[in-house]
C-alpha cells in the first residue's frame, strides 16, 4: 500500500487541518501518516487557542515516521513559525523526501494573514523551492508574487512568476473574486484549466487542505500531476455535492452517512 505523510496542525473539529487530511487520503486509497505542527481549540466559526509544538518535538515526529515508513508523498499544511518551518525543510532535505505538495497557508480567504513576515520569508527561502507543486489561493498567490490578480489572465502571470521563482508546479486555485472555481495549474512553461462550478454548500471548512491532500495521495499512487490534479478535483466536488451537515441537530448518523454512502458507490476511490 502507497503511503503519504501530512505536516500540519490539527484542527479539534476534524474538519481541516491534519483530521481532514488522513481522512482524505484514506478515502483515496493511501497510508496516511501525520506529523503534527500544532495543536488548535477551533471549530468551523474560528479559532480560540493554539499550542505550537517546538522545533525539536517536529524534528522527532518526522524522524519517527521517515526511519520507519517512508513516505511516497507529503503534503504541508499551515506552519505558523519560521523555526518550525526551517526543521521541516531540513529534514525533509535530509530524507531526500519525493512528491512534495505544499498548501502555503498564509492569508486565509478572507484576506486575514495567519502567519508572520518572518515565517513567510522563511517559508519562500527554505521550502518552497523544495516542492513539485504549490497550491496557493488567491490571496496567497498575490502575497507570493506582489501583484493583484482579478482576472483568469491575472493568475496565469501570478502562476507562471511563482513557477519559475520557485522552480515547481503552481496549482492556483480560483474562486468566485476571480471565476467560477475554475483552478489553473502551471507546469514547466505550460497551463491547463480545471474547470469546477459553483456548488451552492455553506460546510467548505478545510476544502484548501482536503485539495492538497488529494492530490498527495494520487502522487503517492504514481498517477502524474495532471491526473492527480483531476482527481482530486473530483474528489473534492463529489464531496462538496453530497451536502453533508453536521450541524446541530441535523443527525449526521442518519442524513449524513447515507449521502457519504451514495457519493462512495461507483467511485474510484477505495473503501474504509
Amino acid at each position: 500500500m502507497k503511503t503519504a505523510l501530512t505536516i500540519a496542525g490539527s484542527d479539534s473539529s476534524g474538519g481541516a487541518g491534519i483530521q481532514a487530511d488522513i481522512k482524505t487520503m484514506t478515502m483515496n486509497g493511501v497510508f496516511a501518516m501525520s506529523a503534527i505542527t500544532a495543536l488548535t481549540a477551533q471549530n468551523t466559526t474560528g479559532v480560540r487557542g493554539i499550542l505550537e509544538v517546538s522545533p525539536e518535538f517536529l524534528g522527532q515526529q518526522l524522524d519517527a515516521v521517515f526511519e520507519d515508513i517512508f513516505p511516497d508523498a507529503v503534503k504541508i499544511g499551515m506552519v505558523s513559525s519560521g523555526e518550525l518551518i526551517e526543521i521541516i525543510a531540513r529534514r525533509l532535505a535530509f530524507y531526500q523526501a519525493k512528491n512534495i505538495v505544499v498548501d502555503p497557508v498564509m492569508v486565509s480567504t478572507s484576506g486575514s494573514r495567519l502567519i508572520s513576515e518572518e515565517a513567510v520569508k522563511v517559508l519562500k527561502g527554505r521550502l518552497l523551492p523544495m516542492a513539485d507543486v504549490l497550491t496557493p489561493n488567491i490571496p496567497e498567490a498575490q502575497v507570493l508574487t506582489g501583484m493583484s490578480i482579478h482576472s483568469g489572465e491575472d493568475m496565469i502571470a501570478a502562476a507562471r512568476s511563482i513557477s519559475q521563482t520557485y522552480g515547481c508546479a503552481v496549482l492556483c486555485k480560483g474562486g468566485h473574486s476571480v471565476n467560477d472555481a475554475n483552478d489553473l495549474l502551471y507546469a514547466n512553461g505550460t497551463y491547463r484549466w480545471f474547470y469546477g462550478k459553483h456548488i451552492d454548500n455553506s460546510n467548505t471548512h478545510g476544502t484548501g487542505c482536503t485539495l492538497s491532500s488529494a492530490i498527495a495521495a494520487n502522487l503517492a499512487k504514481g498517477f502524474n500531476l495532471e491526473q492527480s490534479v483531476e482527481r482530486a478535483k473530483e474528489y473534492i466536488s463529489g464531496a462538496l455535492c453530497a451536502m453533508l451537515d453536521l450541524g446541530k441537530g441535523s443527525g449526521p448518523l442518519d442524513h449524513g452517512f447515507d449521502n457519504t454512502s451514495k457519493f462512495m458507490k461507483g467511485k474510484d476511490y477505495e473503501s474504509v
